[in-house]
């Protein structure tokens, strides 16, 4: 069934007024080597920020989170606040934390909404670096190699620049206009960005070699994997679902009774946008609430939003009637002894399976390691690209950041854009020595 679901779609929080924003400013204590800062992945100086605010210092405040974080906007909006900066705020213990993300999108938005540039590119220092993907961390580590002078080219294979931030990253939390300014601003500092050019051979890359001093590599993640399971072809990719809610509203087709299978925050987007589009909506996983990938607030957020969940299941088969999808059938499961990586296994139950009714089924199962490491020849880890503490790969002045990289830890926007902030430090150091070098 076609809806309308625009009405619900539309940034979740305002912007804080003056007033606001003033008011929540000066309830900031200024910590000395304030917690908060330690919590960032970017080590925005967070008490600075807030006090230029108190002060009327907007540029001088979007420049303080700038410098740490060029895409401070985006992560003002998407970043797990309550997890980072927020959870670390000493008045969460008594009070309530002060409201950093929307204290720092407040600030980055005064400059970015005026088309005030609070950089200039570097001196020109005659080196070359190729980006590929602009995504978080291409974008980061564009923006800081230009400050320093370098000619950076940026190329994306998308027909937009900005990688989950413009397509993958709901309305609700924020607005395609909200990366695309941020990519303007890395074009305003020099950076060429190509749009609509992929690299997907050796060939290409090693040409690519040939022309610039360094290549930094911020993929993403691919497609989401097939579950294997009979009806396959009726399942639509989460990412895609949420991709057309952001660029292609009009044409976004949602059922009556729609079943979301995983339970990581992109199963919750995919989950949420359904919702507000008036579907009933049920998450199906086959672990159990403690072990969701999804974060603890955005589980009990979809929870408020009215998306039911249903642990313990495992879908074996689509079924449908005539090509249309009526139903799910699953099988309940149950979780063996914890193994030696600590995580309980699910094992089917004998002769427990069932069908759940719906008209619409959307995967959001993760997504598939990055292709293109392995047509490089770059070394891997758990199908992610290996890199060392500097991000260098395996290739010698190749190096990589963002989700293409995540083996370990949280895949976030803000872990990207730190990535980016390395990697362009890393390259800065080696070129220059190897600068010094072929000068001495």
């Amino acid at each position: 069934m076609h809806k309308d679901p625009s009405s619900g779609f539309q940034e979740s929080y305002p912007s804080l007024t003056q007033h606001e924003a003033l008011t929540e400013a000066n309830r900031c204590l200024y910590c000395y080597d304030a917690p908060c800062i330690h919590a960032c992945p970017t080590h925005i100086d967070i008490p600075t920020f807030i006090k230029k605010i108190a002060s009327g210092n907007l540029r001088g405040s979007a420049r303080t989170i700038l410098e740490s974080n060029f895409l401070g906007g985006t992560c003002g909006r998407v970043c797990p606040v309550q997890e980072l900066c927020e959870g670390a705020c000493v008045l969460g213990k008594d009070h309530k934390p002060i409201a950093i993300g929307r204290l720092q999108r407040y600030a980055v938005d005064h400059v970015q909404e005026r088309g005030i540039e609070v950089f200039q590119p570097g001196a020109s220092n005659g080196m070359k670096v190729a980006v590929i993907g602009s995504g978080p961390a291409g974008l980061s580590c564009s923006a800081e190699l230009a400050k320093l002078g370098y000619a950076v080219t940026l190329f994306e294979k998308r027909e937009l620049a900005g990688g989950l931030s413009t397509y993958g990253i709901i309305v609700l939390r924020e607005p395609v206009e909200v990366s695309l300014k941020e990519v303007e601003s890395v074009q305003k500092l020099g950076v060429q960005v190509q749009t609509g050019h992929s690299i997907d051979s050796k060939e290409q890359f090693d040409a690519l070699l040939g022309q610039f001093d360094a290549v930094f590599l911020s993929v993403g993640l691919g497609a989401v994997p097939a579950m294997g399971i009979p009806g396959e072809e009726y399942l639509q990719d989460g990412l895609k679902f949420i991709e057309d809610s952001k660029i292609d509203l009009e044409h976004l087709q949602v059922g009556d009774n729609v079943v979301v299978i995983g339970a990581g925050n992109t199963a919750i987007d995919a989950a949420t946008i359904a919702r507000r589009a008036g579907a009933d909506v049920t998450m199906v996983y086959r672990r159990t609430e403690s072990e969701m990938t999804a974060y603890e607030h955005e589980y009990h957020f979809a929870l408020k939003e009215g998306i039911q969940y249903s642990f313990l299941t495992q879908p074996v088969r689509v079924i449908t009637e005539d090509a249309r999808v009526v139903g799910l059938e699953c099988v309940k499961m149950e979780l063996t002894e914890p193994d030696a990586s600590g995580r309980a296994a699910p094992r089917a139950v004998p002769g427990s399976e069932f069908v759940m009714p719906c008209d619409q089924v959307i995967k959001a199962i993760g997504q598939e390691k990055p292709a293109l490491a392995v047509t490089l020849g770059l070394e891997l880890d758990k199908g992610y690209i290996k890199t060392d503490d500097s991000l260098q790969t395996s290739i010698p002045n190749v190096y990589a950041g963002g989700d293409c990289i995540r083996a370990k830890g949280t895949a976030s926007t803000v872990m990207a854009v730190q990535d980016g902030k390395i990697a362009a430090a890393s390259i800065h150091e080696a070129l220059s020595i190897r600068k010094e070098v072929a000068h001495g």
